[in-house]
């Protein structure tokens, strides 16, 4: 079952998963009364549809960019309004593209580094595996095409579930440093936690980041 980036987001809040402040909005006015209440000037706008690209992606109207970032709530109320009811075309949907029915109100982050997190049900073992990696981020694909030695493959026992050093090995591999290994590994063990719990097949966390201010955050979730 695929679901939308503000489903996912719910779904880890409920796990505990740290992520970005946000919700879903279906009108330009529920997007700035959102904005309003996050209470900052830095806000992204992230359209909600089965496809990737959407930041690169195009609507139909000609405004470009189905993730905006805004500095006020009246500026994300005009740009909701330009996003919903409208079509949005990306590398993923086809000249058709897709409507726009929701977009996701969040707080921005300032970046520092992504990293790719996922966890996978292994087809050959019949376990879970956590795949990672500190570079690449959004581009993980091209990473493991041409660098696949620094894929990070983790199996994990399903009678014994995610281990406290399998996590400390993980945040060592994708270079955290000690402040910022507890944040990484909680958030590793209730990615892992809502993977096992929900039945998932897959996890993906794309991209995982460290911001500016050393937190480890879920910018997006598949």
């Amino acid at each position: 079952m695929n679901i939308h980036e503000y489903q996912a987001k719910e779904l880890l809040d409920r796990f505990g998963a740290a992520n970005p402040r946000g919700a879903v909005a279906r009108t330009p006015a529920e997007a700035e009364r959102i904005a309003r209440e996050l209470g900052v000037n830095a806000i992204v706008v992230k359209a909600q549809i089965h496809a990737g690209g959407r930041g690169k992606g195009t609507f139909t109207s000609g405004f470009k960019g189905g993730v905006q970032l805004c500095k006020t709530a009246s500026q994300a109320r005009e740009v909701a309004a330009r996003m919903l009811g409208q079509t949005l075309v990306t590398h993923q949907t086809g000249p058709a593209g897709r409507v726009v029915r929701k977009v996701l109100v969040g707080e921005s982050v300032e970046v520092e580094k992504e990293f790719y997190f996922a966890i996978l049900l292994d087809r050959a073992t019949g376990a879970p595996v956590i795949v990672a990696s500190r570079e690449g981020g959004m581009d993980i694909e091209e990473v493991a095409a041409a660098s696949p030695d620094k894929i990070i493959r983790e199996p994990v026992d399903p009678a014994f579930g995610l281990q406290p050093y399998q996590t400390r090995k993980l945040a060592r591999k994708l270079g955290f440093a000690p402040s910022q290994m507890r944040s990484a590994c909680k958030l590793f063990a209730s990615h892992y936690r809502c993977f096992t719990a929900l039945e998932c097949s897959m996890l993906q966390i794309k991209p995982l980041v460290l911001t500016k201010g050393g937190k480890v955050l879920a910018l997006d979730a598949k």
